[in-house]
């Protein structure tokens, strides 16, 4: 993304990958006109964004749908359509003013659907920085999202087959506990789905629950 963003605007970007890079000591040097955040799950301490301009990147139409797990609460709620908010970061969860925002699609695997929001925010950071938007503050009531957590991925809570497939594949990218089924001693994950008509065809891994819990400590 560094290099593509930094082709497509002329401008110099430097990639930070940890929070012990995102310290004020090391970003005064370099004294940025913007830092953007489109993947960072991290905390942001309050001393970058009230010294720097922070835009932070959140996967619903703002305010609806502020706090964790945004791209999963909203295919659990039936929502396969959504924007992309470029926002500006304050103390208040996902509570800053708009720069923008982009209309964003929900469906295929949480994988695929990552690597197409990285291209939409490749172009809303190239926006900002060719427009200078002045970011507005949010309009309406605000929706908050708790955290998703692993065990609301298992598909015993699924109702139909269309919500085991949407289950299934919201939680299918590299990093994200996969969707599960609990059965005897044994645990089925689920990946690769693909829905056709009356059944569900995924990729599964079966492993016995005790040693499941030996891996995930």
């Amino acid at each position: 993304m560094v290099e593509r963003l930094g082709a497509l605007t002329g401008r110099d970007f430097r990639l930070i990958t940890t929070p012990g890079e995102l310290t004020v000591e090391k970003l005064a040097p370099i004294n940025p006109e913007f830092i953007f955040f489109p993947h960072w799950s991290h905390h942001i301490d309050s001393g970058i964004y009230e010294q720097f301009e922070c835009v932070i990147f959140h996967m619903t139409d703002l305010p609806f749908g502020r706090g964790g797990s945004p791209l999963q609460n909203l295919i659990a709620r039936g929502i396969y359509e959504t924007k992309i908010s470029a926002l500006r970061c304050v103390e208040e969860m996902d509570a800053g003013s708009i720069y923008l925002k982009r209309l964003f699609s929900l469906y295929g695997s949480a994988e695929e659907i990552f690597i197409r929001a990285s291209s939409v925010i490749e172009d809303m950071i190239a926006e900002i920085l060719q427009k200078l938007p002045e970011p507005k503050p949010q309009e309406g009531e605000p929706t908050v999202f708790k955290r998703r957590r692993p065990e609301d991925g298992d598909l015993a809570t699924a109702q139909s087959l269309e919500q085991m497939f949407d289950q299934i594949r919201m939680l299918d990218a590299e990093g994200y506990p996969n969707a599960f089924l609990n059965i005897g001693p044994f645990k089925f994950e689920f990946t690769r789905a693909s829905q056709k008509v009356g059944q569900i065809m995924a990729d599964v891994r079966v492993t016995l629950v005790d040693n499941v819990k030996e891996r995930d400590n």
